[in-house]
């Protein structure tokens, strides 16, 4: 069982930046993929951004070249670096863990433990 937690949500303005982290529990962190979706008020949680248990990554295209994934193994912790926001970024931000290594990276469903979200507000 894999318990995440999502921090450094909150209002910004258009072209500012946040960092997003996610800390997981357990022993085997460096053994998961791991992602950041979103969700928007009355949308479906879509994809951002995953890097998986190497170090690759893949951004969705709305935010590549503005937003950055990384990990820190040692510190069971995923980071989402966020630059030039804008309004269109609001939404409340979710971290997934997976170690399903082959399938769709993008789909909610590949994904088996989720945090609890963080707000992100990107004012205009």
């Amino acid at each position: 069982q894999v318990q995440l937690v999502e921090s450094g949500g909150g209002l910004v303005q258009a072209g500012g930046s946040l960092r997003l982290s996610c800390t997981a529990s357990g022993r085997t962190f460096s053994t998961y993929n791991m992602a950041w979706f979103r969700q928007a008020p009355g949308k479906e949680r879509e994809f951002v951004a995953v890097i998986s248990w190497s170090a690759g990554t893949i951004y969705s295209d709305s935010v590549k070249g503005r937003f950055t994934i990384s990990r820190d193994n040692a510190k069971n912790t995923v980071y989402l670096q966020m630059n030039s926001l804008k309004p269109e970024d609001t939404a409340v931000y979710y971290c997934a863990a997976t170690r399903r290594y082959y399938g769709d990276y993008s789909l909610t469903t590949e994904y088996d433990y989720w945090g609890q979200g963080t707000q992100v507000t990107v004012s205009s």
